[in-house]
């Protein structure tokens, strides 16, 4: 049987800043990863996303990323091993605030944007991440691009894992995202997009931009909250899947 878990980038409005729709796409997804204030979010909108996936029964993680608000925390900074962990320790504690006062538990930790590409390559760096979610809490899950080098470095030091793929977007024939700085980067036709997916889960291949097959370990499914069709882009993954036989579930069953 597969099986496999829908996550999905949520609480990225800021102040006056509406980002997406997040209530109504928290019913096609089982796991969201919540921006704890450094490139999307804020307080209150933490709180609220917090509140909304609860209500839904939907698990929580934190979505550390640069501190970069500008650029959506999507460009790269050159930050050393130990500014990375304090940076991913900081926002987890925030997002941990509030999940502790509502009554809810903390599933995972997936990294943002420009960090997490930065970790999928980087040992020092995605060290650092695994040891900071390890010194929190060790019993959090911890989300990577599949067969990154974070991923690799959550394994070593104890952490549950979860291999991620990208409903989305392309790949190159080393396994990573093909930049969003390039053309080609996202995949604009759905029924492709979910082809891809589907593809990854039951053959755990994908074909990269270099028209040569990647091997890889599909354990969670990310969509975005932020395009201009997340929400029917959900939708139809969410269905794609179910009529494939795939099970969606979450990563841990509590």
């Amino acid at each position: 049987m597969n099986i496999v878990d829908l996550n999905c980038d949520l609480g990225e409005s800021f102040g006056a800043y509406q980002i997406g729709n997040d209530e109504a796409i928290l019913d096609y997804v089982t796991s969201v990863n919540v921006a704890c204030g450094f490139h999307a979010g804020d307080p209150t909108v933490m709180r609220k996303t917090v509140q909304l996936a609860l209500e839904k029964q939907v698990k929580i993680g934190a979505h550390p990323g640069l501190q970069d608000l500008i650029g959506f925390g999507r460009r790269n900074i050159n930050i050393s091993p130990q500014e990375a962990y304090d940076i991913v320790v900081y926002q987890i504690g925030a997002l941990n605030g509030f999940l502790q006062s509502e009554g809810g538990r903390m599933q995972h930790v997936k990294p943002h944007g420009a960090l997490y590409n930065m970790a999928a390559k980087n040992k020092d760096l995605s060290r650092a991440i695994a040891e900071a979610v390890y010194k929190v809490n060790p019993e959090l899950v911890l989300f990577g691009l599949s067969g990154s080098e974070l991923v690799r470095a959550g394994q070593a030091i104890g952490l549950q894992t979860a291999n991620e793929v990208f409903a989305d977007r392309t790949y190159q024939q080393d396994g990573s995202l093909t930049s969003r700085n390039e053309k080609n980067a996202l995949i604009e036709n759905d029924d492709d997009a979910v082809a891809q997916v589907i593809r990854m889960v039951k053959e755990g291949k994908v074909l990269s931009q270099q028209g040569t097959d990647v091997t890889l370990k599909a354990d969670t499914i990310c969509i975005h909250g932020d395009g201009a069709h997340a929400l029917s882009f959900a939708r139809h993954v969410k269905k794609s899947l179910e009529l494939s036989e795939i099970t969606i579930k979450s990563i841990l069953k509590y």
